[in-house]
């Protein structure tokens, strides 16, 4: 297999390490295969794909699709290094509230499996950064949603004192006013 998956401490969340084979000419590495991935649970027909670049201290997030718009994120840094960030807002969840936060790197090549039902955000602490993600359910803008950055409750332990925000993203409500209904898993 050319996959290594690892439950990581939040339930449904999967680090996923690709085998990298290197030779003089660069490297080669499968990405993304539907039957590994639905061998280690990892279920879902991933509908869009999305490709960010971000420079420096950018922090996107925390982002997450209400109701039937729930999606699954399939998360890797292809250039560059994020601090990503996945935190569990299913409510009823035994880890509701909690958050998991790893580097993806170009380097590594890890690729993180964040199913529906979690906040997604991620910093830049390269120069700059590209992140490809795919994802479960198209992008509906009626039921985008997003938590604050720096909220108490969740208590991330960013790199970053003071990132580079949308307007957007620094008007985002705390964990505890914002309206997570969600019909996933775990709610």
């Amino acid at each position: 297999m050319p996959f290594d998956f690892e439950e990581l401490a939040l339930p449904g969340l999967v680090l996923v390490k690709p085998r990298i084979f290197k030779d003089p000419r660069g490297f080669f590495l499968e990405a993304y295969k539907r039957g590994d991935f639905e061998k280690a649970g990892i279920f879902g027909e991933f509908v869009q794909d999305n490709h960010s670049r971000s420079v420096k201290d950018v922090l996107r997030g925390l982002h997450f699709q209400k109701k039937d718009s729930a999606q699954g994120k399939l998360i890797r840094c292809i250039s560059g290094r994020i601090f990503d960030v996945a935190a569990d807002i299913r409510r009823g969840s035994p880890s509701f509230g909690k958050c998991a936060a790893l580097e993806l790197n170009e380097t590594n090549a890890h690729i993180l499996y964040i199913p529906p039902g979690f906040a997604h955000g991620f910093l830049v602490v390269s120069e700059t950064a590209e992140i490809i993600y795919k994802c479960t359910r198209e992008y509906d803008p009626a039921a985008e949603a997003g938590i604050i950055w720096n909220d108490p409750q969740l208590n991330i332990s960013w790199p970053v004192k003071d990132p580079i925000l949308s307007d957007k993203d620094r008007k985002n409500p705390l964990l505890k006013d914002s309206a997570l209904e969600c019909n996933c898993p775990g709610s």
